[in-house]
C-alpha cells in the first residue's frame, strides 16, 4: 500500500503531541529556568503537532489556510525552540531576531504559495527561514563536543547539522528533478521521504534536549554540594579539589601557590552577644571583605566555623604577606552594625607559600595552620608567615 502524505502528517503530529506531554508530565524538578525551557520546549512539540493536522486534513481545508497555517504554525514552533534552547542554557534570547526570521519565512512562503506561485521558491524561502533557526540554536551550542561534560549539546549539534542536511537535500533534490511537485501535499518521494525524516527529528531533539536538561541539573547539583549555603563560598570540599588542581598546575609550570587560613577573632563572643543569626551576618560580611581584597585568580572557601581558606597562585611570600595584610586592615576598618550595636571585627591570618621543591598540600596546610596559631598567640589581629616559623 502506498504511503499517503496524510497518514505521515498525522503520525508526525501524533507523536509530536506525545513527546510534548512526556516532556511536560515527566520534568518537574530542577531550578525556575530549566523548568521553562523544558515547558517552553514541550509547548513548541504541541504547536508543531497542530502544524501537521491541516496536512493531515488537506481534502477539508481551503489551499490558502493550508499553507499559510502550516507554515505558520512551524515557524513559531521553531521560534520557541530556540528560545527554550538559550533559556536552558542561560544564553540570551534573541527574541528579536527569532520573530524577524518567523515574520520575513511567513511573508516569503505566502507570496510565492499565494501571489507569484512557484512551489521550489517556496521551499527555498522557507528553508532560508528555518536555517536562520537552527543557526541560532549552533550558536548557542557551539563548542558542544570538547569535553565529557557537554555530550547532550553535541548530540543535540548533531541532531541540528542532519537537519540542515535534509533541507539542503531536500531543496537540490527539488531544483534537480525534472518533474518536481507543486505543493507540500502532493504524493512524491521527495515530499513522503522529507516527511519520513522530518517527523523522526522531534523524537531525536527531545532525547537531546531531555540529556541536555539532566546535564544541567547534574552540573547544578555538583556546585551545590561544594557550596557553603551560609556563606555562598565554596566549602571544604570544593577547596581540597581546588587546592589540588591549583598545586598541579603551579607544579607543571614551575609556579607557586601561597595559601592563607583566616580566623575571625573572638567569634564565640560575638554570637553569645547577637545570637547565631548576628554571627551568621558577621561571617557574611567578612566573606565579602575578603572578596573585595583578592585577585581574579585568587580562591576562597570555609572551612570551619569562623575558619577560611584563601588560595593565590602565582605569589612568592612577599606578596602573599602583603595579600594578608590587605585583608586584615579590609576587616579592622570595616565596622559592623547589627541590632543597632556596633560590631568591631578582627582576623588572624598564617600564611605558607608551596614553590618547586615544595609540592605537599598537606605540609603547605600544615605550616599555614602553624602560623595561623602564632598569630592568635600572639595577641590577634595579625599575620604570621608559616614559612618564618618552618
Amino acid at each position: 500500500m502506498p504511503v499517503q502524505v496524510e497518514t505521515l502528517s498525522l503520525l508526525n503530529a501524533v507523536q509530536a503531541l506525545a513527546l510534548g506531554l512526556m516532556l511536560w508530565v515527566g520534568t518537574h524538578n530542577g531550578n525556575d529556568r530549566a523548568l521553562a525551557a523544558i515547558r517552553l520546549r514541550a509547548t513548541a512539540l504541541g504547536v508543531e503537532a497542530v502544524a501537521y493536522v491541516p496536512l493531515a486534513l488537506q481534502a477539508m481545508l481551503p489551499p490558502v489556510v493550508l499553507l499559510v497555517g502550516s507554515n505558520a504554525l512551524n515557524l513559531l514552533a521553531q521560534g520557541m525552540v530556540v528560545v527554550a534552547i538559550r533559556r536552558l542554557l542561560d544564553q540570551p534570547l534573541r527574541l528579536k531576531t527569532t520573530t524577524v526570521i518567523g515574520l520575513l519565512g511567513l511573508a516569503g512562503v505566502t507570496w510565492f504559495g499565494v501571489v507569484h506561485v512557484d512551489y521550489r521558491l517556496r521551499v527555498l524561502w522557507g528553508s532560508c527561514a528555518i536555517v536562520g533557526n537552527l543557526l541560532l540554536n549552533l550558536e548557542a551550542l557551539r563548542g558542544g563536543c570538547r569535553s565529557r561534560e557537554t555530550r547532550a549539546r553535541c548530540v543535540l549539534l548533531w541532531v541540528y547539522l542532519l537537519e540542515l542536511a535534509l533541507l539542503m537535500w531536500r531543496n537540490g533534490a527539488l531544483w534537480l528533478s525534472s518533474n518536481p511537485p507543486d505543493q507540500m501535499a502532493t504524493p512524491s518521494p521527495v515530499n513522503i521521504f522529507y516527511l519520513l525524516l522530518l517527523g523522526m527529528q522531534p523524537l531525536f531533539a527531545s532525547i537531546g534536549f531531555l540529556l541536555l536538561y539532566n546535564e544541567i541539573l547534574r552540573g547544578e547539583l555538583h556546585e551545590l554540594a561544594r557550596i557553603d549555603p551560609l556563606t555562598g563560598v565554596a566549602n571544604r570540599r570544593a577547596m581540597a579539589e581546588s587546592s589540588d588542581r591549583l598545586l598541579e598546575q603551579a607544579k607543571s609550570w614551575r609556579g607557586s601557590l601561597g595559601v592563607l587560613l583566616l580566623d575571625a577573632d573572638h567569634f564565640k563572643h560575638i554570637n553569645d552577644r547577637f545570637g547565631h543569626e548576628g554571627g551568621d551576618r558577621v561571617l557574611q560580611a567578612l566573606v565579602g571583605h575578603i572578596q573585595r581584597i583578592l585577585r581574579s585568580g585568587d580562591v576562597v572557601g570555609r572551612v570551619g566555623g569562623e575558619e577560611f581558606l584563601v588560595l593565590s597562585p602565582g605569589v612568592d611570600e612577599t606578596g602573599l604577606l602583603a595579600l594578608a595584610e590587605r585583608i586584615r586592615a579590609e576587616v579592622e576598618r570595616s565596622p559592623l552594625e547589627i541590632n543597632g550595636e556596633p560590631v568591631h571585627l578582627t582576623v588572624s591570618i598564617g600564611t605558607a607559600v608551596a614553590g618547586p621543591g615544595d609540592w605537599d598540600m598537606t605540609a603547605l596546610r600544615r605550616r599555614a595552620d602553624a602560623a595561623l596559631y602564632a598569630a592568635k598567640r600572639a595577641g590577634r589581629n595579625r599575620v604570621m608567615s608559616g614559612d618564618a616559623l618552618a
